[in-house]
């Protein structure tokens, strides 16, 4: 029997004879059903018309997406460590040839997820690699829509992974909401991956949403609360959720203009 997976959002869910009624994570607020109706997918359906693609976004930090695009299109990223390799953030497709190339370069000691939309095959990534741990915020937990013995719910707005690898949780987005700081990124001036918690705008700044497709914004509290979190971290490059979503230097200096620009729309009239 399959793990069907829905084609709008992604997300795996439990091995059954036939795919479920409704994706839960489509029709919370968040995201969306397909206004031509669900519609899914399996693992080996998607092998047959996707494949995935690799790219070196800085020394040691390894882009993974699938093409064409599936899903809601974010790519994953493997930071290597000398302690071992995190997955961060999941995609929906893995495939023989992935396994064999992220096997060789070290396998994965761990994986990590920023938040519901991008659990997609998590369970399958973890069995691929000796059933590695999967690191989700306790906060997020009724999202979980296959669950596995994999998975690891971590509480508090830190969790260490492997030296240097630390998860900050900082809520907005959904109340898990979670980015990873790398402090070896960048040689050392450390780097912060940032899904769609921090979301990498096409002008180089970030902003902050409860939901993007559907345009619903975080009140002023919330953002001041992911900046107040972030504020004792040190990086320079912000890397978002897909490939081009990318600050290469000056990233807390963007964060601290956008958190200023953010409260100052959302607080108050527009500017003439």
């Amino acid at each position: 029997m399959p793990d069907f997976l829905c084609t709008t959002c992604g997300t795996q869910y439990p091995t059954s004879e036939t795919p479920p009624p409704a994706c839960a994570i489509c029709q919370e607020e968040r995201q969306y059903v397909n206004p031509l109706g669900q519609a899914w997918t399996t693992a080996p359906a998607l092998m047959r018309t996707h494949r995935n693609s690799f790219g070196e976004h800085e020394p040691g930090l390894l882009g993974i997406g699938t093409v064409p695009a599936f899903a809601i299109g974010q790519r994953a990223l493997l930071v290597s460590t000398q302690a071992g390799n995190v997955l961060w953030d999941c995609i929906s497709l893995i495939d023989p040839a992935t396994v064999r190339i992220v096997a060789a370069l070290g396998g994965i000691a761990a994986i990590a997820l920023s938040h519901p939309h991008y659990y997609s095959a998590m369970a399958d990534w973890s069995h691929a690699f000796g059933n590695a741990p999967i690191y989700l915020h306790a906060a997020d937990r009724q999202w979980v829509m296959r669950p596995d013995p994999a998975i690891r719910f971590w509480e508090g707005d830190t969790q260490a992974l492997l030296p240097g690898v630390t998860l900050l949780r900082l809520g907005g987005h959904f109340a898990g909401g979670t980015v990873l700081h790398w402090a070896q990124g960048a040689g050392g001036a450390g780097a912060l991956l940032s899904g769609d918690i921090v979301q990498v705008g096409p002008d180089k700044r970030v902003s902050f949403m409860r939901s993007y497709p559907d345009l619903i914004p975080l009140d002023a509290g919330t953002v001041r609360r992911i900046a107040d979190r972030l504020d004792p971290w040190a990086f320079e490059p912000i890397y978002g959720a897909w490939w081009e979503r990318v600050i290469p230097a000056g990233g807390k200096a963007a964060v601290a203009y956008s958190v200023r620009r953010y409260i100052a729309a959302v607080s108050g009239p527009p500017p003439d």
